[in-house]
Parts: C-alpha cells; structure tokens; sequence
C-alpha cells in the first residue's frame, strides 16, 4: 500500500522519514513518498490514485483545497476549516491531525493548565492552535496577525468554541506575557517581534523544525522562557496519521529516533 506528503514546495518535508520508519519497524510492506502538487493540481492526483493508495498527508498550500476532494469531513475538520490528512477508501475522510500534534507536544513538555495564549498568524495551522487551545482549557486568545479577513474567520472558529479572541496591534500586544504562544507562521516572519522578546515566563510552540531553533525560540529561551520545537508537533501528528493510514498503533520511538537523526544530519 502507498502513501504520500503533498504540498508546494515538499522537498523539505520529513514525513516520509517518519512514516517509512514505522512501517520499517513493523515490517510492514507499505511506502511513503513525496509529491509536489498545488491547489489546481490536487483534485486530479488524488482521482488518478488507485486502490493501492491509503492516504495522504497535506501541507501548505493544500490544507483549505482539500475540502474540494473529501467526502466526509470530521468534527475536527468543520470547526477548524483545516484538513491535512486524507484517508482514502470507498469515501475520502478528510481529518486534522494537526491539533492532536499541538496538543501532544506541549504535553511532552510539561505544559501545564495554561489560562492565557497568543497565537501568531493567521492561516489553516492557526486556526487548529486556536481548537487545541480550547482543548487545553483557554478561553482567551490573543491573535497576533494582518489579513483582516483571516481574522474574521478566526474570530467566527474562537467565537463557536467560546472563545473571547482579541487581534491588537503588535506595539498594543502582551503576547510575550502569556502562558503559551503559538507561533504558526513561515520561517523568518516572526523574527520582526524578537525586540520585544526581554522577560517571559511561558511556553512558546513554535511549528518551524529546521532548521532549530529559530532565532525566535532561541530569544524566548534566553529570556527565561521554556520552549516547544515544531518537530515535536510534527512526530505526534504524523503519528496519528500512520494510526489512521494502517490501523495500527505508531511505533512512536523508531519514528522518533529516524526524525532525531534526520535533524542532525
């Protein structure tokens, strides 16, 4: 059986490292591979799939695209409008393991009932932190970003979970104040906050894995705070993947020991 990562560029991707380790590690005889595939070219990969295809992991761009090739969308799904997984079968299952990912993570280090989180940017991964947040508890968001219609559309998720969400202007935010900060936005992008980065006290979750740290992960730890490496979220949502592609529990420590080596080299 197949499976693959799609999205635009994909040639960074380690997920067939941590997919193929597993499926190494229970002998299974199933390949994981890597495809470039854009908006307007997904429909047609997956109708040109066969019945050897089991699923698909998305990224960007694709995770909003995908609604146009699904036939089922989860509970997760519908309320965070975010799908990166698909299961294929006699109907294509669209799934977000993306919050699972968020959540997991910052379990492993040791985040503990946090009341207040920023989450920085806007798109189909801030919108799943915005669901994991209100899976931790938080009932307040702070949503640090500039597309106007994003943040409506962040604003209707948070206001359907009860969440009060805020979107200040950056030199009118305490982000750097709070609890958890998910930073869900392309390398580089968040570099612009560093200057205010001095004295904090929580966790920051940054989705970016390589290369790691980000700068913006090593000013938070250097200013007192604890840190959450993206490849963290990206083994526990991949992991729930291989669970939703096999039927089977993932063998997250050779998953884990592929992706640490892959990092290092």
């Amino acid at each position: 059986m197949k499976a693959a990562v799609l999205g635009k560029p994909i040639s960074h991707s380690l997920s067939p490292i941590l997919h193929n380790a597993g499926y190494q590690a229970q002998g299974l005889p199933h390949t994981y591979e890597r495809h470039e595939v854009d908006e307007s070219g997904l429909g047609k990969f997956v109708q040109d799939l066969d019945s050897d295809w089991m699923g698909l992991s998305l990224t960007m761009p694709l995770k909003v695209a995908a609604f146009g090739v699904v036939d089922v969308l989860t509970p997760l799904v519908e309320i965070s409008g975010s799908i990166n997984t698909l299961v294929l079968g006699e109907q294509i299952v669209g799934y977000n393991t993306d919050i699972y990912g968020i959540l997991q993570a910052c379990d492993e280090v040791g985040l503990v009932s946090p009341q207040s989180c920023t989450i920085i940017g806007s798109g189909a991964t801030a919108r799943s932190a915005i669901v994991s947040a209100r899976e931790m508890g938080i009932t307040q968001i702070e949503l640090l970003a500039r597309n106007s219609q994003a943040i409506v559309e962040c604003d209707a998720i948070a206001n359907e979970l009860g969440i009060t969400l805020i979107a200040p202007a950056i030199d009118e935010s305490q982000w750097h104040r709070s609890d958890l900060v998910i930073n869900t936005t392309p390398a580089n992008v968040a570099d612009l906050l560093l200057p205010e980065v001095e004295a904090v006290k929580g966790l920051l979750l940054d989705v970016i894995y390589h290369p790691w740290p980000t700068q913006i992960a090593s000013r938070w730890q250097d200013a007192g705070g604890a840190i959450c490496p993206g490849y963290l979220m990206l083994l526990h949502q991949a992991a729930a993947q291989y669970e939703l592609f096999t039927g089977i529990e993932a063998p997250i420590t050779q998953m884990r020991a592929a992706l640490m080596d892959a990092l290092a080299s």
